[in-house]
C-alpha cells in the first residue's frame, strides 16, 4: 500500500488520524507547509488543480512535469524528504474546457490525466461532473461515472508505462465551487446518505471492468459536502449533527473515507471533529494564500513606518492597480459598490488576489519589500503592532526577524491547525451520541 492508503487504513481501524492537502503553487506557502509537516511528522500532500496546472501551462504557466520539479526542488532546498511528499491532482477532468463540446473537452481531459499520471502525481481526483457545451444540465450520474472511468484507464496505463506505483483515486462530485462560493446566502445542503450511496454504486459499476477492477481497490475517498464552505466575507462552520447520518453511512462502507473541500477558515475544533467523523482528507487552498497576503500587508505597514514613501514597495497599492488592470480573476466573483469591491479585492476570504502574485509588477514589489526589511530590521514594537504572533516567537528565540521567516511563520500558523487535527486528533471516538454532543465543541 502507498503511504496514503496506510494512513487512511489506520483511520478506518479507529485511529483519529487524517490527511491535509495543500492545494497551492505559492512558494512561501509550500515552504511553510514543509516546515509544518516536519514539525508535526506528517505526510505532506500537495495538490495542483486542473485550471492551475495543465498540459498548456494553466494559470501558473506550469505543466504537470514542471510543477512536480518545482515542488521537489523546494523540498530538496528545505531538506524535506521526498518519501514524505505526495503529489495530487484536483478536479482532473474537463473542468477547464466546459465551454467546448464534450468531445473536445474530454479529448483535452485525456491528455491532462495522462500528463499528471506520467509525472508521478499519485493521488488523482477524477471529476467529470461538469456539463460541457453540448451536454444536458445537470449531467447524468452515469455519464459522470463513465467519463471518470475512462480517465482512470488512461491514468493506470500512464503510471505503468513510466514505472510508477499505480495511482490512488478520489471520486465524487458534490463539491463546493473551487475557491469558495460567490455567496452563502442560500445556505448549504449536506450530502445525503442516499446521494453518497448512489455516487459510490454508479462509480463501482463503471469501474467493474477487467482494466479497472484492481483500480477500484485503490479508490481511497469520495468527495461529499459535509456542510463547510466560505464566500467572500463569511464562513459556514461544520455542524457535526447535520453530518451525522453521512458519517454513519460511511462506517458501513469498506476502506474509503470522505474528502472535504473548501475547509478553509474552519475553526481548529471543527477540523478535529471533521476528522473524527471520517472526513479524513481536509483540503486547504485560499486560506493559506490569504495568510500570505495578510503577512505581506503587515510587512508593508511596517515598511511604511520605517521608510520614506518613495523608498517603499507600495505593495497594497500595486496589488490594487494590477487587479484593476486585469480584472479577469475577480470581476465575476465580487459584487457591490466601488468601496465594497476595493475591500473585497484585497481582503476577501475567497482571496482572488492569489492569482496575481506572479505578475511582474507584484513580484518587483515583493522583492522591494523584502529587501527593505532585510536592510532595516523591523523593530520589536512594530512587530508587536502588526504581527503579534510573530513578535512573541521572535521574543522567545524561536523565529528569526527576517521578512521570509515572518511570512512563512504566519502561513504556518494556519496550516498547523490542519496538521494537529490530522496527526493528533483530540475530538475523541465517534459514537451515536458524540455526533450531536460535539456540536458545542466544534462551534465553541
Amino acid at each position: 500500500m502507498s503511504p496514503l492508503q496506510t494512513l487512511l487504513a489506520s483511520h478506518r481501524q479507529g485511529h483519529n488520524v487524517g490527511l491535509y492537502s495543500v492545494c497551492c503553487s505559492n512558494e512561501q506557502v509550500l515552504r511553510a507547509a514543509m516546515h509544518v509537516a516536519t514539525r508535526y511528522g506528517t505526510l505532506l500532500l500537495v495538490e495542483a488543480t486542473s485550471n492551475q496546472v495543465d498540459q498548456f501551462g494553466g494559470y501558473t504557466g506550469m505543466t504537470p512535469v514542471q510543477y512536480r520539479d518545482y515542488v521537489q526542488r523546494l523540498a530538496d532546498e528545505e531538506g524535506f524528504p521526498r518519501d514524505r511528499l505526495v503529489l495530487g491532482g484536483d478536479h482532473l477532468g474537463p473542468n477547464a474546457w466546459q465551454k467546448q463540446s464534450a468531445a473536445e473537452a474530454m479529448a483535452n481531459a485525456r491528455v491532462l490525466i495522462e500528463a499528471y499520471a506520467a509525472a508521478g502525481f499519485h493521488k488523482i481526483h477524477l471529476d467529470c461532473s461538469m456539463s460541457c457545451a453540448d451536454d444536458p444540465t445537470p449531467l447524468p450520474d452515469a455519464t459522470v461515472a463513465a467519463r471518470s472511468a475512462e480517465l482512470a484507464v488512461i491514468a493506470e496505463a500512464a503510471a505503468k508505462a513510466n514505472g510508477l506505483p499505480p495511482p490512488v483515486y478520489v471520486i465524487g462530485t458534490e463539491v463546493p465551487v473551487p475557491g469558495g462560493e460567490a455567496s452563502l446566502e442560500g445556505g448549504l445542503a449536506v450530502t445525503t446518505p442516499a446521494a453518497a450511496a448512489q455516487t459510490l454504486a454508479i462509480h463501482q459499476q463503471a469501474f467493474d471492468t477487467p482494466e479497472l477492477r484492481d483500480a477500484w481497490l485503490r479508490v481511497i475517498a469520495m468527495v461529499v459536502q459535509p456542510g463547510v464552505d466560505f464566500d467572500a466575507v463569511s464562513v459556514h462552520d461544520y455542524d457535526p449533527a447535520q453530518a451525522s447520518t453521512l458519517a454513519d453511512f460511511l462506517e458501513q462502507q469498506p476502506r474509503i473515507v470522505f474528502e472535504a473541500h473548501s475547509t478553509d477558515y474552519q475553526r481548529e475544533t471543527g477540523f478535529h471533529a471533521l476528522v473524527r467523523d471520517h472526513f479524513a482528507i481536509l483540503k486547504v487552498g485560499p486560506a493559506a494564500t490569504f495568510a500570505y497576503r495578510e503577512a505581506l500587508f503587515a510587512l508593508a505597514a511596517i515598511e511604511a513606518e520605517l521608510l520614506p514613501a518613495a523608498q517603499c514597495s507600495q505593495l497594497p497599492q500595486v496589488l490594487e492597480q494590477v487587479m484593476l488592470a486585469k480584472p479577469k480573476h475577480w470581476q465575476a466573483h465580487y459584487h457591490g459598490d466601488e468601496a465594497t469591491l476595493r475591500m473585497l479585492r484585497a481582503y476577501a476570504f475567497s482571496d482572488r488576489c492569489r492569482y496575481y502574485w506572479g505578475e511582474p509588477e507584484l513580484e518587483r514589489a515583493v522583492t522591494t519589500l523584502f529587501a527593505n526589511l532585510e536592510q532595516h530590521t523591523p523593530p520589536l514594537v512594530l512587530l508587536s503592532q502588526y504581527l503579534p504572533e510573530q513578535f512573541r516567537a521572535v521574543r522567545a528565540g524561536r523565529l528569526g526577524n527576517t521578512p521570509t521567516a515572518l511570512v512563512q511563520h504566519h502561513i504556518g500558523l494556519c496550516l498547523a491547525e490542519y496538521a494537529r487535527a490530522c496527526s493528533h486528533n483530540q475530538a475523541g471516538p465517534r459514537t451515536a451520541q458524540a455526533g450531536q454532543a460535539a456540536v458545542a465543541s466544534a462551534n465553541g
